[in-house]
């Protein structure tokens, strides 16, 4: 039964303040396991989670009839990683981190700290999600393996992969637990949680997002690592929805969404913090309102993604009218396609991208160059680099199209720091 114990804090010498450096008491949460825990979804909910679910599905439909699928899903899969992060704190505009990446293709230690987080994100779920087939177990290993490079090069990247030995806490002081807003679990029961935790992921009991938002909130209820439990968290969300074939080819960004709903995404998960039996009818009322929650995200970001893929498509038809005529096998042609997935590239990198000679890349570069498509930059130490600005600044509006409550910045102004809007 989820309950709440009550722990003796021994004092530390080096708080900034006494009141930080005295002894006081405070109270972990113990959850339940989930693995053998019933759930009863509303109806209301389950129709919430139906619609969800086939808006994901009709986002991955879609995008797999177009040539450029891959190239999309890269940069939808960014947009989820950098939202994520966002929520985390680690603020950084998509031009700026689209040149940290180029820079660091092209052999450039990275200097901007929060670029390469924010980077170490989108490698963890390139691997994590790479490496997760559909119908595939979720295993402990790869959810380790998933946070160690998510950490990969950031201040505590020391625990990366590693399961916390300490107990940690939510808000209040960096001293001690006695004011924070939550307490986990302590350390020695987070083993035996995650492995029920694996079980529950692997389970088909319940509808995949329903499950999906479940695994989340457990996963944030025991925050099993000393830092990145909010990402890894989010990426697990997409890890079970991928096992049970939902979102496939494309990740939706619901992260956008959930950075807008900052509120109601901490307010949701503390709902689903309950204490006493399982059974008892507050319990429930949390885990729905949590899934009704995640299950609005969902579709949200499966509409917006839908209305972003038709941006890019659109951009891509307006880029070969700009080139005039053209083979359908052309270099330029292959590039355009290949561009969604490196809005910033070398000629080297958009060579290997489009499996074309370095000398008709570099043809095509120019072509695409001479019309505006691209333009000439310099990342790094004095590398050079081309950047399309035009989806640079698609990607832009999507993020602030995501930001806003209604879906439409001219109607309702973002609710969080987004960037500017494009000219």
């Amino acid at each position: 039964m989820a309950h709440l114990e009550q722990r003796r804090w021994p004092g530390e010498a080096s708080g900034w303040t006494r009141r930080d450096r005295r002894p006081c008491g405070y109270a972990v949460y113990w959850p339940d396991a989930v693995a053998d825990r019933g759930f009863v979804i509303d109806g209301d909910v389950a129709a919430e989670v139906a619609d969800a679910e086939a808006a994901l599905v009709y986002l991955d439909a879609s995008v797999s009839a177009l040539s450029s699928t891959e190239a999309l899903a890269r940069l939808l899969l960014r947009a989820e990683c950098v939202a994520s992060s966002r929520i985390e704190g680690l603020e950084v505009g998509a031009r700026r981190l689209l040149r940290a990446d180029a820079a660091r293709t092209l052999g450039d230690p990275i200097s901007d700290v929060t670029a390469g987080e924010v980077l170490a994100n989108i490698d963890a779920m390139s691997w994590g999600l790479g490496a997760a087939e559909p119908d595939a177990e979720i295993t402990l290993e790869r959810l380790l393996e998933t946070h160690r490079r998510l950490m990969a090069g950031a201040r505590l990247s020391e625990h990366g992969g590693r399961i916390r030995m300490q107990q940690n806490w939510i808000g209040g002081s960096d001293f001690n637990p006695c004011s924070a807003a939550f307490v986990p679990p302590p350390p020695e029961a987070v083993p035996g949680l995650l492995d029920d935790l694996m079980v529950f992921c692997n389970q088909d009991r319940l509808p995949a997002l329903a499950q999906a938002a479940i695994a989340h909130a457990q996963f944030e209820t025991i925050h099993p690592f000393v830092d990145g439990n909010g990402r890894t968290g989010r990426a697990l969300l997409h890890l079970v929805l991928r096992r049970r074939r939902l979102g496939v080819r494309v990740v939706a960004p619901v992260s956008l969404v959930l950075a807008t709903w900052a509120t109601d995404y901490v307010g949701g998960l503390m709902g689903t913090r309950y204490i006493g039996p399982a059974d008892l009818p507050e319990a429930m009322a949390g885990i729905n309102r949590w899934i009704a929650l995640v299950a609005s995200a969902c579709r949200r970001a499966a509409e917006d993604a839908g209305w972003f893929e038709t941006c890019v498509r659109e951009l891509q038809a307006s880029w070969i009218e700009r080139i005039g005529p053209t083979r359908r096998d052309s270099t330029v042609r292959h590039l355009i396609q290949a561009l969604p997935g490196m809005p910033v590239l070398s000629i080297a990198g958009a060579a290997r991208a489009t499996a074309r000679s370095f000398q008709a890349t570099s043809q095509a570069v120019k072509r695409l160059t001479d019309v505006g498509v691209l333009r000439q930059i310099t990342v790094g130490r004095r590398n050079r680099a081309f950047e399309a600005p035009e989806l640079i600044d698609a990607f832009t509006a999507l993020e602030r199209r995501l930001a806003s409550p209604t879906g439409d910045t001219r109607v309702a102004l973002p609710v969080r720091e987004v960037p500017r809007r494009p000219t």
